[in-house]
């Protein structure tokens, strides 16, 4: 009998721990006291808890939110590809974990003074001025100049000033990935076991290719602000979005034939729809913060209820739409790539 009581306990342990377990690694879509868990993976729930505590702006949290769900998405397919044993040398596994990281010290959640997103090596020398806005003299150079040189209407000039911040962007990006490829090396100077050292290795190889194509997206980049600066928008402009044009002239630098190119500006043009929507939202969830705010301040709760009541609507829209947007832009980045290196191995 006292054999039996002994089983039964052990038993009823062992399914609470699992149960546990379970949910601290993919919690239930509501918690006990009726709170919404907006992750199924715990850490990135972790992170969405300490930026609203941060109180991020609107936009920075609708757009942690969707970099948050892309990670998911991806954390959740590598988990199926680990259990078939897909991922052997673990290039994915640490290519989520560097994607992670970017998140942490992207939105200043890495514990870090966030000073590097404006850092670059021409900021050695360059005290900020007034007219600066991009925190690197060769950009705010480039900038000014466009400005005053009489080449771009008003509506250019905002579609210019929006490359201008994208390039901003790639390079804030492209300084996090330096920084974690610097400290993941630190790391590996400690590495005892010869195994483990060659894993690690391979993960440095790995960053460095990120870094060095980055890199020449950047150059590649800059080049082309520096020619549209100078010559201005031509006629045969095909899109307007920096992420659109981008990745149209990835797409160029391929070998895909005519047909293929225009079959894939076609795409291209839907998803410029997509990004303009999205931009949209922003704003328009911005503005409802602001006019939320001031309706706090005046007190008339029901006032305060139903613009509350809005604003939490456009913000769920605007984070919907973001996550489509990003996974998009994801899988059209994914396709250029494999239709060029297909091409390129015939």
């Amino acid at each position: 009998m006292e054999l039996q009581c002994v089983l039964a306990a052990l038993c009823v342990a062992v399914a609470l721990a699992g149960k546990y377990t379970r949910e601290f690694n993919e919690p239930e879509p509501s918690g006990g006291g009726g709170q919404t868990v907006e992750f199924r993976i715990a850490k990135l729930n972790q992170v969405w808890e300490k930026a609203r505590r941060l109180q991020l702006s609107p936009v920075q949290q609708s757009e942690l939110h969707s970099d948050l769900k892309l990670q998911e998405k991806d954390e959740l397919q590598w988990k199926k590809v680990k259990v078939e044993g897909l991922d052997e040398d673990g290039e994915r596994e640490a290519q989520l974990r560097r994607s992670f990281n970017v998140i942490l010290a992207k939105y200043g959640m890495d514990g870090k003074r966030d000073t590097r997103p404006l850092e670059s090596n021409h900021l050695k020398d360059h005290d900020t001025q007034e007219g600066d806005v991009f925190d690197d003299p060769r950009l705010d150079k480039l900038w000014n100049k466009a400005k005053i040189s009489g080449k771009f209407s008003s509506e250019e000039l905002l579609s210019l000033k929006r490359e201008f911040q994208h390039h901003k962007d790639k390079t804030h990006e492209y300084n996090i990935l330096m920084d974690t490829v610097s400290r993941t090396e630190e790391t590996h100077k400690n590495v005892i076991s010869s195994l483990e050292g060659d894993a690690k290795e391979h993960v440095l190889h790995q960053k460095h290719t990120d870094l060095k194509q980055k890199m020449r997206d950047l150059h590649q980049g800059f080049e082309r602000l520096r020619k549209l600066s100078h010559e201005g928008f031509t006629g045969d402009s095909e899109f307007r979005e920096p992420r659109v044009i981008e990745l149209w002239e990835a797409a160029k630098r391929t070998n895909l034939s005519e047909d293929e190119l225009d079959s894939l500006k076609e795409e291209l043009r839907h998803f410029e729809t997509k990004v303009e929507k999205h931009s949209h939202y922003q704003e328009q969830l911005q503005l409802s913060h602001q006019k939320l705010r001031h309706v706090e301040s005046l007190g008339d709760k029901e006032h305060i209820r139903r613009n509350q009541e809005k604003y939490e609507a456009l913000a769920e829209k605007t984070r919907e739409m973001g996550y489509k947007m990003k996974k998009h832009m994801q899988d059209l980045s994914n396709k250029i790539s494999q239709e060029g290196l297909r091409h390129n191995e015939l």
